[in-house]
């Protein structure tokens, strides 16, 4: 048999390649991150008075978590593979962004006025975004370490979206230990944490994950 007749009878019998190993390998890379993540909140600040959770804005924190896991999960999905539209998974992300900026925004308006700083700033800004970020970097390890078994071929932007997965899984791990209960804290600073965290995944991406 010919070489091309070969090749060609190959790509007729070919189907498309399934998305499952895709979303596997990312979904097992968290979970690792995710436990790395918690272990050092709890071990490093301490978990939470199991009071906190009778508020509502833990409950806060954990559906902005899942709502943005969830797009930036899917454009990190998309981007391990070549030739993929990210366009709707980008529009989720960004959409999930600008909904918590806008929940933290009609909260602090509606906060007397004596009392916003307070509310924005809470005890920790200095170091959230930071000690965040910090929590994030096993989760970011395991998630470039899966997608380079994979075939990125949009280096940076790549790296950005594990590193906005990394970021959610830290927030996540970071929220059972963080006193801050204030709706336009988590949406400023949690959110600054997470960008953090993307922009080093893009810093990372062209260095980890050429192949």
């Amino acid at each position: 048999m010919k070489t091309d007749t070969l090749i060609e009878m190959l790509a007729r019998q070919a189907g498309p390649a399934p998305d499952f190993p895709v979303g596997r390998r990312l979904a097992a890379a968290a979970a690792l991150g995710l436990l790395a993540s918690t272990v050092l909140a709890l071990a490093l600040i301490g978990p939470l008075p199991a009071a906190v959770f009778y508020t509502a804005v833990p409950w806060i924190k954990f559906v902005y978590a899942v709502l943005l896991l969830a797009g930036a999960s899917a454009l990190a999905a998309r981007l391990s593979r070549p030739v993929s539209s990210t366009i709707t998974a980008r529009a989720a992300v960004i959409g999930v962004f600008l909904l918590m900026l806008l929940a933290g925004a009609v909260t602090l308006i509606a906060t007397p006025e004596g009392e916003r700083w307070s509310a924005l700033l809470g005890q920790t800004w200095w170091i959230c975004p930071w000690m965040l970020m910090m929590l994030s970097l096993p989760a970011l390890s395991a998630i470039l370490w899966a997608m380079r078994s994979l075939a990125p071929t949009r280096l940076q932007q790549a790296g950005f979206a594990a590193g906005l997965v990394a970021g959610v899984v830290g927030a996540m791990g970071y929220s059972l230990a963080c006193p801050e209960t204030s709706v336009a804290f988590v949406a400023v600073w949690y959110s600054l944490g997470i960008a953090l965290t993307g922009w080093v995944g893009r810093w990372l991406g062209p260095k980890v994950l050429r192949w």
